[in-house]
């Protein structure tokens, strides 16, 4: 079965070069790692206005469309070409998503959120399309497994506050979390942001619960 309900508009190949292209957003947690959130938030502000503007101009100006089209089409989903709701592509959601997550999280928060983003949703898409053959809610078993395990691998290379080994274990709750939101998101809201946000809030939960004495370090330190 296919991982997707959109995923047969473009074929395996082309979907393996969408998630390379994908793969290249890391630079986006790597580069806020070393750098301040006001600082991030300003490039990350340029980028998502000049890729707004794009996207919704090619709907408008035929030129652009065609050059889009050229270069770019065989790897934008059917959905992304709607005409009438004038549906913004998935890289443009990624960098939306990073803008918002910015804003609202922590960096250590973001750091892990979207490093699972970029990593794992890549993986579910590509196991999920090769090997899924068992539905799990609206995907595949094999899909969701595939994106969970990543994401684990994920939080135990991401930066912690503390160090215990609670936090490894938030972390890991919060991917399951994520894993369940990448599998149901479909026609509901983009997973490039339901996926962060939802790793995010949960983490964030978490540390409130379970360390409570970290509220201002979360808030204005490693931001």
């Amino acid at each position: 079965m296919s991982d997707s309900v959109n995923s047969a508009t473009i074929n395996y190949r082309d979907e393996v070069i969408r998630k390379m292209v994908h793969l290249c957003s890391l630079s986006i947690p790597i580069t806020y790692y070393f750098i301040s959130r006001y600082d991030a938030i300003i490039i990350l502000s340029v980028l998502t206005i000049t890729a707004v503007v794009i996207d919704i101009s090619r709907y408008f100006n035929p030129s652009l469309e065609k050059l889009v089209r050229t270069y770019l089409g065989f790897m934008m989903r059917e959905h992304e070409w709607d005409r009438k709701k004038k549906n913004l592509n998935g890289a443009t959601y990624v960098f939306i998503s990073a803008l918002a997550c910015a804003i609202i999280f922590p960096k250590v928060l973001f750091i892990t959120g979207f490093a699972v983003l970029i990593i794992s949703d890549s993986s579910a898409a590509l196991i999920g399309r090769k090997f899924g053959k068992n539905k799990f809610l609206a995907k595949s078993l094999e899909g969701t497994i595939a994106f969970f395990v990543t994401a684990v691998f994920v939080v135990f290379l991401t930066p912690k506050i503390t160090g215990e080994p609670l936090e490894y274990i938030i972390g890991i709750i919060a991917v399951a979390v994520g894993a369940i939101v990448e599998n149901i998101s479909f026609g509901i809201a983009d997973d490039n942001l339901s996926i962060p946000m939802s790793i995010g809030l949960t983490m964030w939960g978490l540390y409130l619960i379970f360390f409570p004495g970290l509220e201002l370090i979360l808030v204005n330190v490693p931001r």
